[in-house]
């Protein structure tokens, strides 16, 4: 049987490591992100239960090395099988007429233009049986103190929709999905000291939504 393949964009930890968890038992898991140290533990988790990995610590706003990942990715297997897109840089909060121009900039070549440019690279590996899916925040561009958050993060997630209305015939098909809050890294910056026991655990989450995807 052909080996299945699924790409996991901010795998180091939080819901995108969970997923990879999950996935491992049936896919053979591309893990992208910055921190070498979180893509080498989950690795070892991944090895443990019997899975296997590749490693990709790369920063996905560096577009030669995204260009570089998916032309290994085609010339190893000739096609991706799943996406899931969790990578995210998360600005600190701060009233809208206070945004730090550098976080800012720094939000939308990850949260927009990385994104966008993936999306052109990996259609062509998913073709058109593939799936790709992306995560959206509940209203994540009308709270107070998100103005540099919530407009990348809904500039994101309308070039999933607009993907996906495109793609609604002839797939591949693009699922867009809204996890329950979760006690990630990225929540913790922006609700510090919010009681943890109160979310979803993130590994209930991602076998939720594997389910979802992958028996639908």
């Amino acid at each position: 049987m052909t080996e299945r393949t699924a790409l996991i964009t901010g795998a180091s930890r939080g819901l995108g490591a969970a997923l990879a968890e999950a996935l491992a038992p049936t896919h053979h898991i591309i893990a992208v992100a910055r921190t070498t140290g979180g893509l080498e533990d989950l690795d070892d988790r991944i090895q443990a239960k019997g899975g296997s990995a590749t490693l990709a610590p790369m920063d996905i706003t560096t577009d030669a090395a995204m260009q570089q990942l998916c032309r290994a990715i085609h010339d190893r297997w000739g096609k991706l099988d799943l996406w899931m897109h969790t990578a995210i840089h998360a600005s600190p909060l701060t009233p809208a007429p206070h945004m730090n121009t550098e976080d800012w900039v720094r939000s939308v070549e990850t949260n927009v233009l990385a994104t966008g440019r993936l999306i052109t690279y990996v259609a062509p590996l998913l073709g058109d049986q593939g799936t790709a899916v992306f995560f959206d925040d509940p209203k994540p561009d009308s709270r107070p103190f998100f103005a540099d958050y919530g407009a990348s993060k809904a500039a994101q997630i309308a070039l999933a929709r607009s993907w996906q209305a495109e793609c609604e015939r002839l797939g591949p098909k693009i699922v867009i999905t809204t996890p329950d809050p979760m006690p990630t890294a990225v929540r913790a910056r922006f609700f510090p000291g919010e009681n943890a026991s109160r979310l979803a655990d993130p590994h209930v989450q991602a076998a939720k939504i594997v389910n979802d995807v992958c028996n639908s």
